[in-house]
């Protein structure tokens, strides 16, 4: 059982990183006026400084601050590139733990698994710490263990954090605009998946197996016996991250052929698949020694429906094109929108940056950048967008960099239209296919078994003048029934007015029969008037009411 002091603190943690935070870009990124009114540090937070402070709050917060670089839609740019690199390197775990660790998983001591077991590890995270290691076949890998009592440390905070997610979203309409109880959920469920390293082997498999035709691309693939939920061992990729590649080695090598690859390889996750490595930074991107690039980490993963890939081939073929009217209609077709979106605005607006890329060279066309400001527009106009979108947005915005970073020549807007419009062709040959043919066949062998005795039934129906069209439009007997109701109370209201008058008229008209000195015939017009009116009165209160209640 969580411990309340425990919790208490975290709560008050939280509260004081959102006090400090109150006046920043991060909450009023849309507010100019107020970020003009005052430049003082100790009012607006630097970004760099917020990614501190989340390193300092725990791994749980780390890994928001990672998650929330990949919505464009919550952040602006600068609070986005400060959390994209986030890296939490923490205090080594004592090597006497892992091995207990290890050998509690594997079932084995170190020695009798392993050649070598390197105990100086090559890196330390919040959630895993990775050691370097040769099998006893003579195979390199890298060893990736779990820190103790991490997962049940995130799982607490995560069931803290939702629960105030869903009371901000049920009380704060900036809470309710951008959904924070979903990010909150989507966030918790690819945080747990990610502390489970069976997952991540499984993931490792697959990507494999997907991108086994590219011949520079390289996914370490995992060592099952050596593979539990805690541990999770693989290929040691022997190369240097794309960002540290030395000017010299640019200038004497040619990695175009490499880039091109890699663009494709994520267009076929992306469109194909709908299983794409989800955190390409240039981080989880080496090249390797002989030259080909290694995708890393495959504790993020995304996926794709059917809808959804098709939702984004049509988006790219619409940028490729210029097509601003087939990108706005393809962006609605993948989110939710609100009864107070402004669909007129939304499109005018992507009308307009569409256009204003149009003019720029093919080069300068960023095709990432693109998508997370067509982002920004939907959600400032209240259309909810599809999660997969800013997905999409960040894998391509990465994918950006990492290309500037090994070929900064490379004509990347070119390579996507050409190889979008190759996996239109690949996903028309898809459909072709004998499974799909048979599917079809299967639904048209069961419309033509129905069919002749639907068309009896309307033929026969029609021949005995039964044939009903049932349309959903106005009631049109209610309707006239409303406005006779209308116009019987104005014609009754006007009696009874009438009668008012007369009376008081009468009243001055001198008459034998009296009572209490009042003439009879005023008081008895008079009274059925009052009687009338007071019955019209009650009509309209509660036969009315239940009228509705009726409906």
């Amino acid at each position: 059982m969580t411990d309340f002091t425990d919790v208490l603190k975290r709560y008050k943690r939280f509260v004081f990183f959102l006090w400090k935070y109150r006046n920043s870009e991060l909450f009023n990124k849309e507010d100019e006026a107020l970020k003009a009114e005052s430049n003082k540090e100790e009012v607006y937070k630097k970004p760099e400084e917020l990614a501190e402070d989340l390193k300092d709050m725990g791994p749980t917060f780390v890994k928001l601050g990672q998650l929330l670089s990949t919505r464009p839609d919550l952040l602006p740019d600068n609070y986005m590139q400060a959390l994209a690199e986030l890296q939490d390197d923490v205090a080594y775990v004592p090597f006497d733990k892992i091995r207990e660790i290890m050998e509690d998983e594997i079932g084995m001591r170190l020695s009798k698994a392993f050649q070598s077991f390197e105990e100086e590890p090559l890196a330390s995270a919040s959630i895993g710490q990775v050691h370097k290691a040769v099998t006893k076949n003579g195979r390199k890998v890298a060893v990736k263990i779990r820190r103790p009592g991490i997962k049940k440390d995130i799982s607490e905070e995560l069931e803290e954090l939702q629960r105030l997610a869903d009371l901000a979203a049920k009380h704060f309409d900036v809470a309710q605009k951008y959904t924070v109880d979903k990010v909150m959920e989507e966030f918790r469920f690819m945080l747990l998946q990610e502390l489970d390293y069976a997952i991540e082997a499984d993931n490792l498999v697959t990507l494999g197996k997907n991108l086994g035709r590219f011949e520079f691309i390289f996914v370490p693939q995992p060592i099952p016996d050596y593979c539990t939920s805690r541990v999770l061992t693989m290929d040691f990729v022997e190369g240097e991250k794309v960002t540290e590649i030395s000017s010299l080695k640019k200038v004497e090598s040619n990695y175009e052929p490499l880039v091109e690859e890699l663009v494709e390889c994520y267009l076929k996750q992306i469109i194909l698949d709908g299983f794409a490595h989800a955190d390409p930074h240039p981080g989880n991107i080496h090249l390797t020694n002989d030259n080909r690039i290694a995708l890393m980490d495959l504790g993020m993963v995304a996926r794709f429906s059917k809808d959804k890939q098709e939702g984004f081939l049509k988006i790219m073929v619409a940028i490729s094109r210029y097509d601003a009217a087939g990108v706005a209609e393809a962006l609605l077709g993948m989110s939710k929108i609100g009864e107070d979106a402004n669909l007129d605005g939304f499109k005018k607006h992507i009308d307009r940056l569409v256009l204003e890329h149009r003019h720029k060279s093919i080069k300068e066309m960023q095709t990432g950048q693109l998508i997370i400001q067509m982002n920004r527009i939907a959600a400032s106009n209240g259309i909810e967008i599809a999660v997969e979108l800013n997905v999409l947005g960040k894998i391509l915005l990465n994918i950006d960099r990492i290309v500037a970073a090994l070929a900064p020549d490379f004509d990347l807007q070119n390579a996507v239209s050409n190889h979008v419009e190759k996996m239109m062709v690949e996903k028309a040959r898809e459909e072709l296919k004998f499974s799909n043919f048979l599917s079809k066949a299967l639904e048209t062998k069961k419309l033509a078994e129905d069919l002749p005795g639907r068309i009896n039934k309307i033929t026969e129906k029609l021949a005995n003048d039964q044939f009903e069209i049932k349309v959903n439009a106005i009631d049109e007997k209610r309707l006239t029934d409303g406005f006779q109701k209308v116009a019987n109370r104005i014609t009754l209201g006007l009696v009874i007015a009438a009668m008012i008058i007369g009376a008081a008229l009468l009243m001055n008209v001198p008459s034998a029969f009296t009572v209490f000195g009042y003439p009879v015939l005023p008081i008895v017009l008079f009274l059925f008037a009052a009687v009338v009116g007071f019955a019209l009165v009650l009509n309209i209160f509660f036969k009315d009411e239940d009228f509705k209640r009726r409906k």
